[in-house]
């Protein structure tokens, strides 16, 4: 399945306790499992103003259906081409 990286637009990210990440999480796990086997969240990186979710999905579509459904922005969501690695140096 192809991956992609969602960029989220979200003032103060950094800010958001543990409890607001959590009931983000909960709501998000919840809208995958109505989209089971079209899209799995891989993981997320919060930043200052910004969170940056790695997904896998049949196409960008299902993405933004996802985060539409979750109350979620996707503000940008861009196509994995290549991953690289510090073993891509060796």
């Amino acid at each position: 399945m192809p991956k992609y990286v969602i960029e989220r637009n979200i003032p103060g990210a950094h800010c958001l306790t543990a409890a607001e990440l959590k009931a983000a999480s909960e709501k998000s796990n919840e809208v995958l499992r109505t989209l089971w086997g079209d899209v799995q969240w891989v993981q997320s990186f919060v930043t200052e103003d910004k969170v940056y979710c790695v997904y896998n999905a049949r196409n960008p579509g299902i993405v933004a259906e996802h985060a539409r459904a979750a109350g979620l922005p996707a503000d940008r969501i861009s196509a994995v081409r290549t991953v690289i690695d510090p073993n891509t140096g060796e």
